[in-house]
């Protein structure tokens, strides 16, 4: 997955599933994505990037369920509550990590707990949508899972798009290939079981 250059086969198979879809947001513009990007210290990785800039600045029909929000926004049931995002910090996974399941986790009070959690949360991604209930999509602007997009729920956080056939969610990695997967099953996005 290269997240620094714009694939034209990525970028045509996103204008395919996006342009003259009801709803669909114009593009954002090179000024804006460059303004947010200075403002946080960070660079959109391709072909989000360039997805916003020319093609679309959110859809309300997804993906995710609730719609693709516009690249500088958080859905309105995020909270006010949660610390303030730090799109510069690296998002601290690189690896699945269901929090519920077995493990120290489970003796924790729920101020480490937090203290654990919150970085996945708020640290080095931007949200793409929620598919309700506290299932939140997030792109991943920096660290070692940059550009690939991760589901973070109460129960944990799960990369999107790995090639294994044990995959909990397997596809593409990346935005595109999210969007592909989207378009192609509507909103399923586990494997069959």
């Amino acid at each position: 997955m290269n997240t620094e250059s714009c694939d034209p086969a990525e970028l045509a198979a996103l204008r395919d599933i996006f342009v003259g879809r009801p709803g669909a947001a114009p593009p954002a513009g090179s000024e804006a994505v460059r303004s947010f990007e200075a403002e946080h210290g960070i660079v959109l990785p391709e072909p989000y990037r360039t997805f916003v800039t020319d093609i679309c600045d959110g859809l309300r029909a997804g993906p995710p369920m609730y719609g693709l929000l516009p690249f500088a926004q958080a859905p309105s049931d995020w909270g006010s509550y949660r610390p303030v995002r730090l799109l510069a910090e690296p998002f601290p996974l690189t690896a699945a990590w269901l929090w519920t399941a077995e493990g120290d986790e489970a003796t924790l009070s729920e101020q480490e707990f937090e203290k654990r959690t919150d970085p996945v949360f708020d640290h080095g991604s931007l949200l793409l949508g929620t598919d309700g209930c506290g299932m939140y999509w997030h792109l991943i602007v920096t660290g070692p899972q940059r550009g690939h997009v991760w589901l973070i729920d109460e129960y944990g956080a799960v990369p999107f798009g790995t090639r294994s056939g044990t995959s909990l969610m397997p596809g593409t990695p990346g935005f595109a290939g999210w969007a592909a997967r989207w378009a192609a099953r509507g909103r399923s996005w586990y494997a069959k079981t």
